[in-house]
C-alpha cells in the first residue's frame, strides 16, 4: 500500500465563528464571508451559503481555504465525493500552518476506479515532519451521499471522526515520549480538488480518464468551534476555553470502541505497523496506540 504524503496544490476550506462572550461559539458557515477561492480559474462555486462546489478538469483543479486562522478547535464539513470512476483525483479537507517547519492536519479521499472503494487517506505533521500516515476504507459510498467528516485538536489529543465515529487518534506525548505536538502554530483551515495520477491510484498504476471530466466534489454544512488567531494570539483565553466542551474533550469508553472497530475492520495501513519502513526503529508515539500496531498492511 502505497504511503505518498502529498504536498497539494494551493489550498483550502472553509470555517465560520462568532466571538461571544471572549470564547468561539459555532455556528452554521457562510461561505461567502467565511473561504476565500483561492485557485481553480471559476472551478470552485459558492451555491449558496452553505454548498460549495470544487470541480477538476484537465486544465486545473480547484481550491479555496478559510479567511481565519485558528490555534485548536472542533471543525465539521459534510462532503460528497466524486462519483463514479474517480481514479486519479484527490479531494481534501486540512489545517496547515505556514513555514518550513509546518504542522499540518490531513483528510485526503483517494479516487478509484468505478465499483471500488475510495482510500481514506491521513496523515499528521509536527514541525514539518509527517510520515505518519494511516488509510481506510470506508463501511458506505461516499459519493452517493454527505457525509460528516470532523478533525478535532485540541491540547490533549488530535481525533479524525466520520459521521461522528473515530478513526484515528493523536496523542499529545510531548511530555511523555518528546513527540512534538501541534500547539503554538496557528493553521488555516483547505479544501481542493486536484489531479494526483502519479501516486494516488494503485500507486500511481491507474491514470485519470479525462473522459469523465469534469470531476466534482460537494461540500457543505460546516461548522466551527474554534479560536481565532489574530495580531499574535488566541481569542480563547485561559478562561473562556473553560467553557468550550471539545477544548478539553477525551475519548469515552464508547468511543474508544468505535475507534478499536474502524481500526481493526477498516485500517488499510499504518505507519506504526510498517517497521521496514523505520530501521532505527518505530516513531515513540507508536509504543502508546488505542489498537495494536501488530495489524498487518496492505
Amino acid at each position: 500500500m502505497a504511503y505518498c504524503s502529498s504536498r497539494r496544490k494551493p489550498l483550502l476550506l472553509l470555517l465560520s465563528i462568532f466571538l461571544v462572550s471572549s470564547f468561539m461559539v459555532a455556528f452554521a458557515g457562510n461561505f461567502y464571508n467565511d473561504v476565500d477561492i483561492v485557485w481553480g480559474d471559476g472551478r470552485a462555486k459558492i451555491i449558496n451559503k452553505g454548498l460549495l462546489t470544487l470541480s477538476l478538469d484537465k486544465s486545473s483543479g480547484s481550491g479555496f481555504q478559510s479567511k481565519n486562522e485558528f490555534l485548536y478547535g472542533k471543525f465539521d464539513v459534510q462532503l460528497k465525493l466524486v462519483p463514479g470512476n474517480s481514479a486519479g483525483t484527490v479531494t481534501t479537507f486540512y489545517l496547515h500552518s505556514q513555514g518550513s517547519a509546518w504542522d499540518e492536519i490531513d483528510f485526503e479521499f483517494l479516487g478509484n476506479l468505478s465499483g471500488d472503494p475510495y482510500i481514506v487517506h491521513t496523515n499528521i505533521y509536527t514541525q514539518g515532519k509527517g510520515n505518519r500516515e494511516q488509510q481506510f476504507y470506508l463501511w458506505f459510498d461516499p459519493t452517493a451521499a454527505f457525509h460528516t467528516y470532523t478533525i478535532l485538536w485540541n491540547p490533549v489529543h488530535i481525533v479524525l471522526y466520520i459521521d461522528g465515529r473515530p478513526i484515528r487518534q493523536f496523542k499529545n506525548l510531548e511530555s511523555a515520549k518528546g513527540v512534538p505536538y501541534l500547539k503554538s502554530q496557528p493553521m488555516r483551515l483547505y479544501a481542493s480538488l486536484w489531479n494526483a495520477d502519479d501516486w494516488a491510484t494503485r500507486g500511481g498504476l491507474v491514470k485519470t480518464d479525462w473522459t469523465q471530466a469534469p470531476f466534482t466534489a460537494s461540500y457543505r454544512n460546516f461548522n466551527a468551534d474554534a479560536c481565532v488567531w489574530s495580531n499574535g494570539g488566541s481569542s480563547c483565553t485561559n478562561s473562556s476555553s473553560s467553557n468550550l466542551p471539545w477544548f478539553s474533550q477525551e475519548l469515552d469508553s464508547t468511543s474508544q470502541k468505535q475507534l478499536r472497530w474502524v481500526q481493526k475492520n477498516y485500517m488499510i495501513y499504518n505507519y506504526c505497523a510498517d517497521p521496514k519502513r523505520f530501521p532505527q526503529g518505530l516513531p515513540p508515539e507508536c509504543s502508546i496506540t488505542t489498537t495494536s500496531n501488530k495489524k498487518k498492511n496492505s
